[in-house]
């Protein structure tokens, strides 16, 4: 029995290495493909391609949060895109009130957006399962619904933004490059912050409460303190992507924290492959881009979407990333 355990462990613990690598691999990958991407607006003198590079980093950052908390903690949050709309209230209350400075209002954001998570979150860290999906659901309808009774800032309607965000005074996020590299910066920050928590003691933890929590507080570790830190990380960073939306399309709308939009992040999370920190990243492309290209032919195109997701759920184990993983494999025995 004891030397069976010890084979095992070594096993896994070199499996999950091997995991990390690969998916820093990936993501490395990913990273300089769109820091190349510039390039080819240059070459082909299409803007277009910037504007949606930059949206599909800002909704991998989103979806990169949610990973932490749904693919490494088991928590199926249907609320987390309250988080990336307190970082688009943020920007736009802030600007109303002449403050315009992105660090300024990123850090009220993050303030704003960890304060909410850590009530929510101890809340709904009191439930499990269906409850705790149906409780986050409410907590983030709620305040979907409070930003629309705000008629100062548009209500329904929304709020336009008179210009983006400065830095240090200047309005250097003007400049559709600038706002790309912000961005991307960000972008990468937020996945080395995830990936260095993850292979932490704190991120073993969460993985070890995923796989079986009862077994973890067999052995002394309380899940709760652990799935609620995770909690607030995620909700931080979620508000970041918040931030960045509101500044790239200088408009803020209640529709960005609906449970609409929670579902979408979710299915960029499961698209790109859970638990895998790169997968979010590949996932909010695949999902952007499929959009662009979908709604080019029809007002119906969600019908074509789902499709496309089933059959992923259906034959590719592990996403879009899963299916990258198997390649590679291949491609390596080979």
């Amino acid at each position: 029995m004891n030397s069976s355990t010890t084979n095992i462990a070594p096993a896994h613990l070199a499996e999950v290495r091997v995991s990390f690598r690969t998916a820093g691999f990936a993501a490395l990958a990913m990273f300089a493909i769109l820091a190349a991407l510039p390039l080819l607006t240059l070459v082909t003198g299409d803007a277009f391609v910037l504007v949606v590079a930059t949206r599909i980093m800002i909704f991998a950052l989103a979806a990169l949060s949610l990973d932490l908390i749904l693919g490494f903690g088991a928590l199926v949050s249907f609320g987390h895109a309250a988080f990336v709309g307190i970082g688009a209230y943020a920007v736009a209350i802030l600007n109303a009130y002449g403050v315009n400075d992105l660090l300024v209002q990123s850090l009220v954001a993050v303030a704003v957006a960890a304060l909410f998570a850590l009530v929510t979150g101890a809340i709904s860290l009191r439930t499990r399962g269906v409850y705790f999906i149906m409780i986050t659901l409410a907590f983030g309808q709620m305040l979907y619904f409070l930003m629309i009774s705000l008629s100062a800032f548009g209500g329904d309607d929304g709020y336009t933004l008179p210009a983006r965000s400065t830095v240090l005074g200047m309005p250097l996020l003007e400049n559709n490059l600038v706002m790309f590299y912000t961005v991307l910066a960000v972008l990468v920050g937020a996945f080395l912050l995830a990936r260095m928590l993850i292979a932490s003691r704190f991120g073993r933890v969460l993985r070890g409460t995923r796989d079986n929590a009862v077994r973890m507080q067999a052995i002394g570790f309380s899940p709760s303190p652990y799935q609620l830190t995770a909690y607030v990380i995620a909700g931080s960073i979620a508000a970041l992507a918040g931030v960045l939306l509101a500044n790239q399309v200088e408009f803020v709308s209640p529709a960005y924290m609906s449970w609409q939009r929670s579902g979408e992040l979710i299915v960029m999370v499961v698209l790109g492959g859970m638990g895998t920190l790169a997968g979010p990243i590949a996932g909010a492309a695949a999902f952007i881009l499929l959009e662009e290209w979908l709604s080019s032919f029809s007002q119906h195109w969600k019908l074509g979407f789902g499709l496309i997701l089933l059959l992923v759920v259906l034959f590719s184990k592990g996403g879009v990333g899963g299916l990258v993983k198997r390649l590679l494999g291949g491609a390596h025995h080979g």
